[in-house]
């Protein structure tokens, strides 16, 4: 339909990677999932949900973006799936076709926090509002900076038990430093920003599942943005310059 552009394709990829997701969670692997355009996070958070419902596990989702992804067929100004990913997991109306019979769950609003945001849509806001989103967008970050920020998100993902699912979107960062992507919004997160948020990940051990998307090496200038998405991604899985002593653990936390 002209309100979801390429609908039979991003289905026939959602339902297989929905399954994929959920047999590798069933393993007890930590699965990546490459793209691919953002309409991927359909399938592999879908297949992510199934697994942690069977597995008693509440499931989060942090979403990494300059956009919210939170369009639905109806308020759509340009009929992209890939902005309306994250309102299909949240069970928004209208999105039914892309699963159809097939193993579906729903992701609670208020259990997606949406970070980096510089470019939402006004029905789309309104839609967020409603529903309880949080969204921390590029205003926050320079208002609290990141680390507060993430801690916040961890807190809460920590005390209820929950797993975590990033969904990293290139166009998150600022395009000084990835400029391959399709959607490049100014005022994207920093070198430094970016990192910080991988290491808090990864010292957090409540990342279970990885999506990394919108990557277009059509636009990149010499796999400087590909090479960017490596460093972070090493940074998530533990990568550290050199280890914290405990003198500087206990001067972060307040301690003498």
């Amino acid at each position: 339909t002209p309100q979801m552009r390429f609908l039979p394709e991003i289905a026939g990829w959602a339902r297989v990677l929905s399954d994929r997701a959920y047999a590798l969670m069933r393993q007890g692997t930590l699965p990546i999932f490459l793209g691919g355009d953002h309409s991927l996070s359909m399938g592999s958070v879908n297949g992510v949900l199934r697994h942690c419902r069977e597995a008693g596990r509440e499931l989060f989702v942090l979403w990494l973006d300059a956009h919210t992804d939170f369009n639905t067929p109806a308020t759509t100004p340009s009929g992209n799936m890939h902005g309306m990913s994250a309102a299909l997991l949240c069970g928004e109306p209208g999105l039914d076709d892309v699963f159809g019979s097939e193993p579906r769950e729903r992701l609670d609003p208020q259990n997606l926090t949406i970070l980096g945001a510089r470019s939402i849509d006004r029905e789309e806001r309104a839609l967020l509002r409603r529903r309880g989103v949080e969204v921390f967008d590029m205003r926050l970050v320079d208002e609290y900076g990141v680390s507060v920020l993430m801690r916040r998100i961890l807190d809460k993902v920590a005390s209820r038990n929950g797993v975590l699912h990033v969904s990293l979107d290139v166009d998150f960062l600022d395009p000084s430093i990835a400029p391959g992507v399709g959607t490049t919004v100014p005022g994207g997160a920093t070198y430094r920003e970016a990192h910080l948020i991988m290491e808090m990940l990864y010292d957090s051990g409540l990342v279970g599942s990885l999506d990394v998307v919108e990557l277009n090496p059509f636009l990149d200038d010499r796999g400087k943005s590909a090479l960017l998405l490596v460093d972070l991604v090493s940074s998530l899985f533990g990568r550290q310059i050199i280890e914290p002593t405990g003198a500087l653990e206990r001067a972060a936390s307040g301690a003498q």
